[in-house]
């Protein structure tokens, strides 16, 4: 999802040259792979934006696999990135990296303040650890070597897989069989209390573009919209942009997660940067793309 919305971004520019790989064509957890790929191309600028992700579900099911996978890529980009000199490495995280209880909105000096979220502690400790070695490489060896922070993301090519997907894409799916079901309900998990902050994908892709051009960025700042709405709220604004009518029930045997986390973003609007796509805009955009990625993966089964 967001190297896509980062290709689209990078097309309007006419004087760069993208070097892609899928992750079938390179394997990141791959030491020598990875060397290989970075002594060939030698590019003068990488967006790190590769990761083993997913949800609640997927976070506590598969934690080795979380922290391994994401600790491996990091590592082997950044160094490679570094002995073969690349001039501009940025390495995308997730806010999910604070604490479980940090200061609301969430500032960039909370970082390694307190306990972190047992739910996604594996990835968040991974993505930790990536943004540490892009500062003490900047430190060390004099690189311009960053990171940014999104906030959770949406929007087309989301995953929308029914266990391991997160929260906005999967109810999305949900809301959407339901209605194409006739079901009379929808079931969310938990209370639907907690409050979370969304950003539209294309949203972050100008904010690393703005980064990149930017002299002297910070070594982290958070990219997010500043602005939360509760799971219950995102599931009504959801249900409408689906023309689902039918009630939406909650589970509470089912974790909440996280109560709360809102990014302060007044770092990087101190820059000049601010997020474009309101919610419920992003949402419907969202699901126009959902029906025509569906129809499209239908017509490639047949």
């Amino acid at each position: 999802m967001v190297g896509s919305a980062l290709v689209r971004k990078l097309k309007q520019f006419g004087d760069c040259r993208l070097i892609l790989r899928a992750s079938s064509e390179l394997d990141l957890c791959n030491q020598a792979a990875t060397n290989e790929f970075f002594e060939s191309e030698k590019p003068d600028v990488v967006i790190f934006a590769a990761a083993k992700v997913g949800g609640i579900h997927a976070n506590n099911t598969y934690p080795a696999d979380f922290i391994y996978d994401n600790l491996m890529m990091a590592s082997h980009s950044i160094h490679a990135s570094y002995q073969t000199g690349v001039g501009r490495f940025l390495f995308l995280g997730s806010t999910c990296i604070y604490p479980r209880l940090a200061p609301q909105p969430i500032p960039e000096d909370s970082l390694l303040t307190s306990q972190l979220e047992t739910t996604n502690e594996a990835y968040a400790l991974a993505k930790i650890a990536g943004l540490k070695m892009c500062q003490f490489y900047r430190q060390q060896y004099g690189v311009m070597f960053h990171s940014a922070m999104p906030t959770n993301l949406y929007g087309p090519g989301d995953n929308y897989h029914p266990d391991n997907s997160h929260v906005l894409p999967g109810l999305i799916r949900r809301f959407h069989e339901a209605k194409v079901n006739v079901d009379s309900e929808v079931v969310i998990w938990g209370t639907g209390t907690p409050k979370r902050e969304f950003l539209h994908v294309d949203d972050l892709a100008d904010a690393c573009l703005f980064l990149l051009q930017h002299p002297e960025p910070p070594d982290w700042v958070n990219v997010g919209s500043g602005e939360e709405t509760s799971i219950q709220g995102l599931a009504t604004t959801i249900a409408s942009a689906v023309g689902f009518t039918g009630e939406i029930k909650n589970d509470l045997s089912k974790p909440d997660g996280t109560p709360r986390k809102l990014t302060d973003t007044t770092l990087i609007n101190s820059l000049g940067w601010k997020t474009a796509i309101k919610l419920p805009a992003g949402i419907a955009a969202t699901y126009k793309c959902f029906l025509e990625e569906s129809k499209q993966q239908l017509l490639r089964s047949v």
